[in-house]
């Protein structure tokens, strides 16, 4: 009688299907694995196509329908890009693993080359995030921002096609296409703080799914889940999402966990900063995350969100 296989849930663009064929890899590389197969999940994400997501209502705009095929047992595991995942799971699903991250900067690609410093006066910019839209208003007050979405191939079509002197995306996603030839600039993280989570590829199973969870056990990676569970948990604490502009940035160096957070008025007119570190435990990474979501809050962060969303609350149509 042959094993039963792992059913992988994913999204069928380009980059999740890299991801998801990336773990299936991993996992196929273990000895005495069972079969792995992948399952196409359409989500609100992919049907809303032209929703821009400070209008989505959340991260889950991307992972609902994969969480309730997760939990109705008709997939096994879910892989998702880290950022794109609610930092409050749904009952029943646990984050079993998260991959070694990739370089979590954005990057700027340009159709003539050029860098955020010399791009013209008025040159328009596109970008789905908030997150972007804010630090891009703070670095370069005089460029035009337009909305962008779709996924990355077309999106770079977008650009080559003139609808945008220049966009924004993770290099992350790049690299894994091998697109990194089209970028113009990597953005610094000072300059340009990076979603929560961004560049990591997390692996989501059922809670008491043992027999599933064994073989994602062995593909976390210590650093990563570190990182991962500090920036999530100032998230967390803040009550952000994908519409708010909060940027984050964990790293692990000499056995402590340093995190760096910013909070940014829409127009770039305000921007709140803080940072810490702490010993490279979990449970240090957590308390970490909520100590510097504190000091944000402290400064007025809560403010300064609810401002930004009652001026998003005007402009959705």
């Amino acid at each position: 009688m042959s094993a039963k296989p792992l059913r992988i849930g994913t999204r069928a663009s380009a980059l999740a299907l890299w991801q998801a064929r990336h773990v299936q890899g991993l996992l196929a590389a273990q000895p005495a694995v069972p079969p792995v197969e992948l399952v196409h999940i359409r989500t609100a994400g992919d049907v809303q196509s032209e929703v821009p997501l400070w209008q989505a209502g959340g991260r889950a705009f991307f992972t609902k329908e994969i969480d309730r095929a997760l939990l109705e047992g008709s997939v096994d595991l879910a892989v998702h890009s880290l950022k794109d995942l609610s930092t409050q799971l749904e009952s029943g699903i646990t984050l079993a693993a998260t991959l070694a991250r990739a370089d979590p900067r954005d990057a700027l690609l340009t159709r003539a080359g050029a860098t955020l410093a010399t791009l013209p006066q008025g040159a328009r910019v596109g970008t789905s995030s908030l997150r972007r839209r804010a630090f891009l208003r703070r670095a370069r007050p005089d460029l035009e921002h337009a909305e962008l979405r779709g996924n990355v191939p077309t999106r770079l079509e977008r650009l080559a096609g003139g609808d945008y002197d220049a966009i924004i995306l993770a290099a992350a996603g790049l690299a894994r296409l091998e697109l990194l030839a089209h970028v113009s600039e990597l953005l610094s993280p000072e300059v340009f703080a990076p979603a929560v989570s961004q560049g990591v590829i997390g692996i989501c199973a059922r809670s008491g799914d043992a027999a599933t969870l064994k073989w994602l056990l062995p593909l976390d990676d210590r650093e990563a889940h570190l990182a991962a569970s500090a920036e999530r948990a100032l998230l967390r604490r803040i009550e952000g999402g994908c519409q708010v502009p909060l940027g984050a940035l964990a790293t692990v160096t000499d056995r402590m966990l340093r995190i760096h957070a910013c909070v940014c008025a829409l127009d770039g007119s305000r921007q709140l900063s803080a940072q810490g570190a702490g010993p490279a435990s979990i449970a240090d990474a957590i308390s970490l995350g909520e100590r510097v979501a504190d000091d944000l809050l402290a400064q007025g962060a809560a403010e300064l969100i609810a401002s930004e969303r009652g001026r998003l609350a005007v402009e959705a149509p």
